[in-house]
């Protein structure tokens, strides 16, 4: 079976808008939420409890004459009064506590405080109601025949619990955009106390655990004022059924809420898994399920952080060289390496720097430079140092190849030929030589770096020198074309030996046939 995919709103429903969205929209609709969610609750509960009282619940009959008034006349209209003033009332304290999000305004830490607590406060605004309902019901009934109130009182205080459970969970969802904006701004200082464990705990206790609690006050009714078997059947039918839809509704709402911050890490982690790791999750649950979304951004950023350093990093020394480098980042020394070595210098870069603006000389270079690197790069190689008007190229190490030396003879042509079409502002020596060398970190602990170091980075460095007075300004030593394959050492022809500076040995020059 293919995994249910995770839901992609940024707030855990579509429902819920997008956290960007103009705050005008966002208000309408927080408010749209929190009216119909509170006056869905309030009829249902009603319903619930007069159904409960009137027909259900063992015990005096209120369906009697004697009870007209209070059934028809003032139940009617304090239901409709509480669920008018509850609804506005409810609606009013959500908006008037979140000016501050609907101006567009940073928070307070109080103002996160409050954000946070909103629908704590708005399920004891609305159990005040219910408490209110309780006392007058209670009272009215009671005046008329007493032996009503244990089941008037419990069944409306079974209801409003009930009641309050749903607007807790209505509230926190309606509201989490608000929540969203409190804890982008920052935690507040005192977090909320409610956990995501808590939520289970609530569905527990309101879906299974009051109904459980009313029946077992039914049965001790029907020890007090006994009842017919099917009447007590119909009693326990009614409220076994109210409890599983009740029950499995909270414990919806529960897990969703729950489950929604986790399914945004989700499908964050899988965004970052297929490579964007620009990918950010909202927060928006104030409970440690909202620690873990906020842990996961804060991941999310190290990994940026960490690709970015990699990128420049790797731009500073080679791609090669800092995977090198990463693997063995503490290791000082090197190992001998059979390596190529093309080193390129610039002709005339002192009277270039005087006669130029900085700026151009700068832009000038690094056009140079990036027809180096992409040969060099093309070819096999790394650009191990830029040393002003130089570079030095390595082929072989740190990562082995094979023909390196052909890899730096052929590198060093296509550079000659495209610096002539693509910066002919520019003239460069290229001298390659080839050999045994030593290649590894050289430095101290606090700071080192790649390099290679030997023969052949001496006798290229010299090579390139030489090469400016030779024709297509390309030297190569003997040795770096004899080891090279065939068809690259039928490209380059011997043109003098000569004993260069530093060196106890005499070395053939050679140059290409064609540049």
């Amino acid at each position: 079976m293919p995994a249910r995919r995770a839901s992609t709103a940024p707030l855990g429903s579509a429902i819920l808008g997008e956290p960007a969205e103009p705050v005008r929209r966002q208000r309408i609709r927080i408010q749209t939420l929190l009216t119909l969610s509170l006056l869905g609750t309030h009829f249902f509960g009603a319903v619930v409890a007069a159904v409960l009282i009137n027909v259900v619940v063992p015990g005096p009959s209120v369906l009697t004459g004697d009870f007209v008034v209070v059934i028809a006349v003032i139940a009617p209209v304090y239901v409709l009064v509480a669920m008018i003033v509850g609804t506005v009332r409810g609606t009013r304290l959500g908006l008037e506590q979140l000016r501050w999000a609907l101006a567009d305004r940073p928070p307070t830490d109080a103002q996160k405080q409050d954000a946070l607590r909103l629908p704590w406060r708005l399920t004891v605004q609305q159990g005040v109601l219910w408490f209110i309902g309780l006392v007058l019901f209670t009272t009215c009934f009671g005046v008329i025949d007493p032996s009503t109130i244990p089941k008037v009182s419990l069944t409306i205080a079974l209801a409003g619990l009930t009641v309050c459970g749903f607007v807790y969970l209505f509230g926190e969802f309606a509201l989490r955009p608000i929540a969203a904006r409190a804890l982008e701004a920052g935690a507040p200082v005192r977090r909320r106390r409610a956990s995501a464990g808590g939520r289970f705990m609530l569905a527990w206790a309101l879906g299974s655990g009051v109904p459980i609690v009313g029946l077992l006050l039914v049965a001790v009714f029907s020890f007090i004022r006994p009842v017919t078997p099917t009447r007590f059947a119909v009693t326990i039918l009614t409220i076994g059924t109210i409890a599983l839809v009740v029950g499995a509704l909270l414990m919806w709402l529960s897990v969703r809420a729950s489950i929604a911050p986790i399914e945004s890490v989700r499908t964050g982690m899988t965004r970052i898994e297929q490579g964007d790791l620009d990918a950010r999750v909202v927060v928006y649950d104030g409970t440690a399920l909202g620690e873990l979304q906020a842990g996961f951004n804060r991941m999310a950023e190290g990994l940026t952080e960490r690709e970015r350093l990699r990128d420049v990093f790797g731009r500073h020394v080679g791609r090669d060289v800092a995977a090198a480098a990463l693997a063995n980042a503490d290791v000082l020394g090197g190992e001998e390496r059979d390596v190529a070595v093309l080193f390129v210098d610039i002709i005339g870069s002192t009277e270039m720097a005087a006669s130029r603006p900085p700026a151009e000389v700068v832009t000038l270079l690094n056009r140079f430079f990036d027809v180096v690197v992409d040969e060099v790069h093309r070819a096999g190689g790394f650009v191990n140092k830029f040393e002003g008007d130089a570079a030095l190229a390595i082929f072989g190490a740190p990562v082995e190849t094979t023909d390196v030396a052909g890899s730096a003879l052929c590198a060093a042509r296509e550079i000659a030929r495209r610096i002539l079409t693509e910066v002919p502002e520019c003239r460069a020596g290229l001298g390659v030589a080839a050999g045994r060398a030593v290649a590894g970190n050289v430095g101290a602990r606090e700071r080192f770096e790649y390099t290679v170091i030997g023969d052949p980075v001496n006798e290229a460095a010299r090579l390139s020198e030489l090469a400016k007075s030779v024709p297509g300004r390309v030297a190569a030593s003997g040795r770096a074309v004899a080891a090279a394959s065939d068809s690259e050492r039928a490209l380059w022809t011997p043109h003098d030996r000569v004993d260069l500076r530093g060196r106890a040995e005499s070395t053939t020059v050679n140059i290409p046939i064609r540049t």
